[in-house]
């Protein structure tokens, strides 16, 4: 019996530019097997995506176009299958899960609402059933507590609990085929190996066909039975998923399987500098209010007693599962949000000196998670990144901030031509250069990095991490750098930090965290990344 649920044939997707025909992917085959797993990988740009968006028509048409190939799905082409015939496939035969769950769920409804609309929409379920069908879905994805987090709306889960939900409204209709594009990579390390351990288990229970779009060869190596690379829109190497890592073939499929991030060694001669930052009881704590008066009942201590400090020119490693506290740790050393304790950047408490939190904040920068959220759309990469100069008075005109801008895109690796241009016509790596770009213009003695990396391929993660260690050392730089990928911390991390529920449970130098661990949880961790 032939198990092919799906066969992509000589596939070729197509966007109409402004000038010209900018092909994303080029005659591309795979098929997608009954109960088994096969994996898309590729690096940013590589046409991974839309490959996977073309199965259920998902494409902006008719900006995007397919000048030759096929899609077979029970004998139906679905790139030229009816409008009608599409809505009974998309979330009922094929599901998928979004990359970013946040951007995919629909902040204004809850949790039990959005789930009920995807069952109604394909089936016939009598309203006394419907409960009983959401809860039995969110018992099924593993989701703690489910009947207390029906009415929750998406931002007050966290981004583990958030996947979750992503998948129950995937699976709600037992499809047979589920699409995953990059399900895990804003997650850490214990939580991804959660989720795909969970679409393992569902995959089979309900004998599905999964197509698994990463860029995380680690998961493909563990999950995938079959393997496709991807590169510059073109399949390079098709074939099991254990040939391919045992006998690669492809120049690239060697490079990616080569492209690891090494401990960092820093050179014989490096002596850091005095303590930079001192941080002392930081404490973060948000009020549970409830009732119509909504009265304080209680705290949620999400940074909880926290005391350490940092050396000039060196590099602080936070790690963490979601929820343990790492980016709200980031925020409050910044006064994004309100804490108390001491916070002494300098020598000088800027807990206690809010009236000059702005000079302090031009010395201290952050880089956040994800730079497609906080590059504005609608300025130019000239606008962003001046901006800073424009709040503090850098620049006597437009002329010399134009040269200021020019000079620092250089220090990131972007030609000048970038500068007019807007955040859409750049890559994930660009994005996060020009991100790195807009703090260092103002010349800053300490950055804060979010999980800088997260979104990004393997390749383009070395890119990255090199800038920011030459960046480090030439304009001599301290970083905190927040991460749940144990590699990249270990690539970067002078000292490093462990995190979980608000607290710090263990920190030391980067050597002693990683030969000799501690703490059961960093044990586990450890365990979890191998």
């Amino acid at each position: 019996m032939d198990s092919k649920l799906l066969e992509i044939k000589n596939l070729n997707v197509s966007f109409k530019g402004d000038k010209n025909i900018v092909i994303a992917a080029n005659k591309i085959n795979l098929n997608l097997h009954m109960g088994k797993t096969t994996a898309l990988v590729g690096e940013s740009g590589s046409g991974k995506s839309v490959t996977a968006l073309s199965i259920l028509g998902l494409l902006p048409y008719p900006n995007a176009f397919h000048s030759q190939g096929k899609i077979l799905f029970n004998k139906q082409n679905l790139l030229n299958a009816k409008h009608e015939i599409m809505g009974k496939i998309r979330g009922n035969k094929i599901g998928m899960i979004f990359q970013e769950p946040m951007m995919s769920l629909n902040p204004l409804h809850t949790i039990e609402k959005q789930i009920k609309e995807v069952l109604l929409l394909h089936n016939n379920i009598p309203k006394s059933k419907i409960s009983n069908r959401i809860l039995e879905l969110l018992n099924l994805v593993k989701l703690d507590n489910p009947d207390l987090k029906l009415k929750f709306f998406p931002h007050q889960l966290s981004g583990g609990q958030r996947q979750r939900v992503m998948i129950a409204i995937a699976i709600a209709n037992n499809p047979n085929i589920l699409i995953a594009d990059e399900p895990t990579t804003a997650l850490d390390v214990t939580i991804q190996s959660q989720i795909l351990s969970l679409l393992q288990y569902l995959q089979k229970k309900l004998n599905m066909a999964i197509l698994l779009i990463t860029h995380d060869l680690n998961i493909v190596k563990k999950y995938a039975k079959y393997t496709h690379i991807m590169y510059k829109s073109k399949l390079i190497e098709s074939d099991l998923t254990k040939t391919i890592f045992k006998y690669p073939k492809h120049n690239y499929t060697l490079k990616l399987l080569k492209s690891k991030p090494k401990p960092l060694k820093r050179p014989i001669n490096f002596k850091p500098g005095k303590n930079i930052l001192n941080i002392s009881n930081l404490k973060v704590y948000f009020p549970i209010r409830k009732g119509i008066l909504r009265r304080t009942v209680g705290y949620v201590k999400a940074i909880d007693n926290l005391s350490f400090s940092i050396l000039k020119g060196t590099t602080l490693g936070i790690v963490g599962e979601s929820g343990s506290g790492k980016t709200t740790l980031g925020q409050s050393i910044l006064n994004l949000i309100p804490s108390k304790g001491d916070v002494i950047f300098n020598g000088k408490n800027i807990n206690s000196n809010k009236k000059q939190s702005k000079t302090y904040k031009k010395n201290m920068q952050f880089v956040f998670q994800d730079p497609y959220s906080s590059l504005s759309p609608r300025l130019s990469i000239f606008q962003i990144i001046a901006e800073g100069l424009i709040i503090h008075n850098i620049g006597k005109n437009t002329e010399d901030r134009r040269i200021l801008v020019r000079n620092i895109l250089k220090d990131v690796g972007l030609d000048q031509d970038s500068m007019n241009k807007y955040p859409h016509e750049f890559s994930g790596g660009q994005r996060q250069r020009i991100a790195i770009a807009r703090c260092l213009i103002l010349k800053p003695e300490l950055i804060i990095l979010d999980e800088p990396t997260s979104a990004l391929d393997m390749n383009t993660q070395m890119q990255i991490i090199k800038l920011l260690l030459e960046l480090q050392k030439y304009k001599k730089l301290t970083y905190i750098f927040i991460s749940h990928d144990l590699n990249i911390i270990r690539a970067v991390s002078d000292r490093i930090i462990v995190m979980k529920n608000g607290k710090i449970i263990e920190q030391n130098n980067t050597d002693a965290i990683f030969e000799n661990p501690k703490h059961q949880y960093t044990k586990s961790l450890l365990k979890a990344s191998m």
